[in-house]
C-alpha cells in the first residue's frame, strides 16, 4: 500500500452508487491512483479518468457517504509491501494484517483503518550475501533472512538498479532498515529490506521457460490422470457443493510447492476458518513444519466490501510473484475468480458501460487472461541464472453448474488444464468428484518424462491403459442399463470390474483421512500396477477355463480395496499385493475350471 499520507490533490465527491464514487476536480490524478475518500479516509482506487472527473472503487462500506465530501489522491498506484513477515500473515483484500487490525478494532473491521502490510518494529538477522565493491544488477540477491523454519526470504536488489556495491549492513535490521547502498549511475541507492510493487503489473522476469515437471499434489485424479505442471495454470469448475473449496485446501496442503499463496476471494467466511484453523496444526510432509510456515493467505470473504475482491487477486499474485522471483516454486489458490468477476459486472453496471455476455464487463476475457499470464515457469532476474515457478489454480462457481457460462469458457479459453467437478459424482459421494470423462490436461506431453522419473518408467503406460479401460467403461455402461450385466462376454465384464476398482480403490479418495489425504507418486504408482495386475491376471484365468463368478469371489478384492489406506513407509506392502493377485488368480486356475460367463 502507498504511504498512508493525505497526499498532494483534493477532489470533491459529486456522487455516490454503492461502491462507485465519482469526485470532480481530479485533474492531477491518474488511472489506478489510490485514492482516500472522505475525512473518514476510506481506500479507494480510480478506475476511470473523463477530464477533472474521477471514477473510484472504494475497497470499503460507503454508505453514509454524500456529495460536497473531500477526496485526496496519494498519487501512487495500489501496491504491496514485500520483505520478510510476509510468510504466515493473513491479510484482506488491500494487504491489511487481519491480526493487527483486530487489536485496533475488535472483532469488525472498522472503516478507514490503516495498517502497514508489513511489521515495522519486528527485528531480522540479515546475512549479507555479496562483498563492498561487487557489481550487482537487479535481482541480485543482496542477503537472506530465515523468515521461518522453511523458508529463506532472500533480498533482491529491486528493479531498474544496477551498480557497485559501497556498503552491505550484516545483523539485525528492520524491514523500512537500509541494509545495502548501490553506486548506480545516477548516484548511490539505499535498498531497505522492503520494497513496493504495484499490483496491476507483473513484475519483470528473465526469460520465460517452458513447463516441464508435474507440481505433485498427493490427490491421485490429479496426478496421475490429469496433473498440472509447475508454472501452469489449471480451473476447477463446478456447481455448489461439489468440492472446489476442499480440492484447493488440499492442493494448498499438500502440493509440492515451496510457497502457498490461498487467496478466498469472496468465499463464504467458514471456508476460510476452516483453513486458518487447520493449517498451523498440519505438518508438512516434506519439512515436518506447519504448514503455515510457508504459506501467505488474502481473506476476502463474501460479507467483505465486493470491490475489495478484484484487488485480492491482484495482491495475491503479486506476492506470489516476488517469491517467484527469489527462485521458489509458488503456487496460488484463487477461490473464487467467479466472484471477482462478479465485481467486475458490478462495477461495469455502475460505470454504465456497455454490458457483455450475462451482463459481465466486454474486457472480461482481458482481465481473467491477465491474471492467468502471470504463471509460469521462469528464468529469474539476476546474474546467477536462477529459475522460479509461479503455478495458479482458480476455482470457478458458474451458477447452477451451468459450465457454458462466460467466466468458466473465458478462464478455458486461458488455462491448460480442466478439473471438471461433477454434481453427480458429488451427490453419491464420489470425491474428489473429478470428471474423468471430460477432464483434460494439456501438459501430460510435457512432463511424462519427468512422471517417469518420479513414479517409474511404466507410470504413464499404466495411465494410459487405465484410461482406456474407464472410457470402454462408460461406452459399456449404456448396454448395462438397457439389457442389464449378462449381456456382455466375459471380457467385457472383466473391464467393468476393473473399472469399478478404478474408480472406488483408486480415484475415490477421502481428504479429511490421515494416511488416505495424501498419496505420493510412487504409491500412486503402485496402487495402479495392482488394480491392473488383477485385470490382467482375471483375464488369462479367463482363457485357462475360469469362470467370473469365481474371480469375483477372490479374498485379494478386500485387500486392494483398503490398500488407499496403507502408509506411506509401507509402500512395499502394496508391491506384496500385486504378488499376491498372481498367485491367488494361479491357484484358482490350477486345477482347471469351467468356463462359465
Amino acid at each position: 500500500m502507498p504511504d498512508m499520507d493525505h497526499g498532494t490533490s483534493v477532489g470533491t465527491i459529486v456522487k455516490v452508487s454503492g461502491p462507485l464514487v465519482v469526485a470532480s476536480g481530479m485533474a492531477g490524478a491518474k488511472m489506478y491512483d489510490v485514492v482516500r475518500v472522505s475525512e473518514q479516509r476510506l481506500i479507494g482506487e480510480i478506475i476511470e479518468m473523463r477530464g477533472d472527473r474521477a471514477s473510484i472503487q472504494v475497497y470499503e462500506e460507503t454508505a453514509g457517504l454524500g456529495p460536497g465530501e473531500p477526496v485526496y489522491t496519494t498519487g501512487e498506484p495500489l501496491s504491496v509491501e514485500l520483505g520478510p513477515g510476509l510468510i504466515g500473515s493473513i491479510y484482506d483484500g488491500i494487504q491489511r494484517p487481519l491480526d493487527r487490525i483486530r487489536d485496533m478494532a475488535g472483532d469488525r473491521i472498522s472503516r478507514g483503518l490503516e495498517a502497514p502490510g508489513l511489521d515495522r518494529d519486528r527485528p531480522w538477522d540479515f546475512a549479507p550475501k555479496v562483498a563492498v565493491g561487487a557489481d550487482v544488477i537487479a535481482g541480485d540477491i543482496l542477503g537472506t533472512v530465515q523468515e521461518t523454519p522453511v523458508v529463506e526470504h532472500r533480498i533482491m536488489v529491486p528493479p531498474g538498479v544496477s551498480g557497485k556495491i559501497t556498503w552491505i549492513h550484516e545483523g539485525s535490521a528492520k524491514v523500512t532498515d537500509v541494509v545495502a547502498k548501490v553506486e548506480t549511475a545516477d548516484g548511490v541507492r539505499e535498498i531497505q529490506m522492503m520494497q513496493r510493487w504495484p499490483v496491476r503489473h507483473g513484475r519483470p522476469i528473465g526469460s520465460k521457460l517452458t513447463p516441464g515437471e508435474p507440481l505433485v499434489s498427493g490427490q491421485r485424479v490429479l496426478d496421475t490422470f490429469f496433473p498440472v505442471a509447475k508454472g501452469g495454470t489449471a480451473c476447477i469448475p463446478g456447481p455448489f457443493g461439489s468440492g472446489k473449496t476442499v480440492v484447493q485446501h488440499q492442493l494448498a496442503k499438500w502440493a509440492d510447492a515451496e510457497i502457498v499463496v490461498y487467496v478466498g476471494c469472496g468465499e463464504r467466511g467458514n471456508e476460510m476458518t476452516d483453513v486458518l484453523m487447520e493449517f498451523p496444526e498440519l505438518l508438512d510432509p516434506k519439512s515436518g513444519e506447519p504448514l503455515m510456515k510457508r504459506t501467505v493467505l488474502i481473506a476476502n470473504t463474501s460479507d467483505m466490501p465486493v470491490a475489495a475482491r478484484e484487488s485480492s487477486v491482484y495482491t495475491g499474485i503479486t506476492i506470489a510473484e516476488y517469491f517467484r522471483d527469489m527462485g521458489y516454486s509458488v503456487a496460488v489458490m484463487a477461490d473464487s475468480t467467479s466472484r471477482w468477476a462478479e465485481a467486475l459486472r458490478e462495477m461495469s453496471g455502475r460505470l454504465e458501460e456497455m454490458p457483455g455476455e450475462e451482463g459481465y464487463p466486454a474486457y472480461l476475457g482481458s482481465r481473467v487472461s491477465e491474471f492467468y499470464e502471470r504463471a509460469g515457469r521462469v528464468t529469474c532476474m539476476g546474474s546467477d541464472g536462477r529459475e522460479g515457478a509461479l503455478t495458479v489454480v482458480g476455482a470457478v462457481s458458474p451458477p447452477g453448474g451451468d459450465l457454458s457460462e462466460p467466466v468458466t469458457q473465458t478462464t478455458l479459453r486461458v488455462v491448460k488444464v480442466f478439473w471438471a467437478l461433477d454434481a453427480n459424482l458429488a451427490y453419491s459421494r464420489h470425491f474428489p468428484a473429478v470428471n474423468w470423462l471430460t477432464s483434460y490436461s494439456l501438459y501430460l506431453d510435457r512432463i511424462d518424462e519427468s512422471l517417469r522419473k518420479m513414479a517409474g518408467s511404466e507410470f504413464v503406460d499404466m495411465r494410459q491403459e487405465a484410461m482406456r479401460i474407464l472410457q470402454e467403461e462408460a461406452s459399456l455402461s449404456e448396454i448395462v442399463r438397457l439389457v442389464g450385466m449378462d449381456a456382455l462376454s466375459p471380457g467385457e465384464r472383466i473391464t467393468m470390474q476393473t473399472a469399478r476398482s478404478i474408480r472406488e480403490d483408486f480415484l475415490h479418495q477421502n481428504a479429511f483421512h490421515e494416511v488416505d489425504t495424501y498419496t505420493s507418486l510412487k504409491k500412486q504408482a503402485a496402487m495402479l500396477r495392482v488394480i491392473l495386475e488383477m485385470d490382467h491376471a482375471c483375464r488369462d484365468a479367463i482363457e485357462k477355463g475360469a469362470s467370473f463368478s469365481q474371480l469375483t469371489e477372490l479374498a485379494v478384492h478386500g485387500k486392494i480395496g483398503r490398500m488407499k489406506y496403507v502408509e506411506e513407509a509401507n509402500v512395499s506392502d502394496i508391491d506384496e499385493l500385486a504378488l499376491e493377485v498372481r498367485r491367488e488368480v494361479a491357484a484358482l486356475t490350477a486345477g482347471g475350471g469351467e468356463d462359465v460367463a
